[in-house]
């Protein structure tokens, strides 16, 4: 009979739990007295809106009231940068979970208020049963005030009209091309294909005046405010305002070189010093044109 290990290690008790699902998740839920949030499905499992944009929504339904959110604000509270955090709130805009409004305070002043809906869908079914007709009485005209009115909201330029039947020019392909490219630069520059017909009899101005396309992606993508919400109205207005005027007719550059021309002249092999110039023609170079050879003697020019 064999004896029994006293020092052999003691086997750890097995701590595979056991579970209604065959796979997948299994949550573990605790009551929560405090410190939490309702969160709706419609939110959490959207089927539209990005993983960040569906973790935004959560964090900016859990805060109190007034607590600013801001870009810059949201930006120091996480890393995922101020682009992909403005994509996120133009996404819940976009569904109906946030809302930007303009207002006016007594003081004058123009400000945006956000305004968060945890249930977006009951808000717009509230809201078609208050827009059903009700009988009214007849409208009285108020009262005079001695208050004058104040200025009109400044709002985004309007966008040019659609042409009925754009040109197909190379400009206008060439035009249509650098549109539709912006989002490359940023992705808050992504226009739809209605926006780029709209936009692309602005830009060909600017192609037939002479600007290079490097000048003029420079011109509409430089110093992007932290808030774009209308990024076809800034690119025409910018397209309106910015146009450059034509290139004048240049004189002829002197040594009869053409001022169009793109490449240098090419490189020669100076005849009295073997030193490499660049000139058109082989002959001297500037030194030896103008001065004395090392061996003393005078070249001609």
């Amino acid at each position: 009979m064999a004896e029994k290990q006293l020092s052999a290690a003691v086997r750890p008790h097995s701590r595979v739990r056991r579970s209604a699902t065959h796979t997948g998740v299994t949550h573990i839920r605790r009551h929560q007295p405090d410190r939490y949030v309702i969160i709706g499905n419609h939110l959490a499992q959207h089927r539209e809106l990005s993983l960040t944009a569906v973790g935004l929504g959560t964090y900016i339904l859990s805060l109190p009231e007034g607590t600013s959110i801001d870009i810059r604000t949201l930006a120091a509270r996480f890393p995922e940068g101020r682009d992909r955090i403005a994509f996120a709130l133009r996404e819940l805009e976009a569904q109906g979970y946030l809302e930007r409004v303009r207002e006016r305070r007594a003081s004058g002043h123009v400000i945006t208020r956000t305004y968060a809906y945890n249930d977006p869908a009951a808000e717009r079914a509230q809201a078609g049963v208050a827009d059903e007709p009700v009988a009214l009485p007849p409208p009285v005209a108020p009262p005079p005030s001695p208050v004058p009115d104040e200025p009109p909201v400044p709002s985004e330029p309007p966008v040019p009209p659609e042409p009925v039947e754009p040109p197909r020019t190379p400009h206008h392909r060439t035009a249509v091309a650098l549109l539709a490219g912006l989002r490359r630069t940023d992705d808050r520059l992504t226009l739809a294909e209605r926006d780029i017909r709209r936009l692309a009899p602005a830009l060909i101005p600017w192609l037939e005046n002479g600007a290079g396309l490097a000048a003029i992606h420079r011109t509409l993508t430089a110093r992007l405010p932290d808030v774009l919400e209308s990024p076809a109205g800034l690119l025409a207005r910018r397209l309106r305002d910015l146009l450059p005027p034509p290139l004048p007719d240049g004189p002829v550059a002197p040594h009869g070189r053409d001022p169009g021309r793109d490449r240098p002249d090419p490189f020669q092999t100076c005849d009295g010093c073997d030193r490499a110039f660049r000139a058109r023609e082989p002959g001297l170079c500037r030194d030896c044109r103008s001065g004395p050879t090392e061996a003393g003697g005078a070249v001609a020019a």
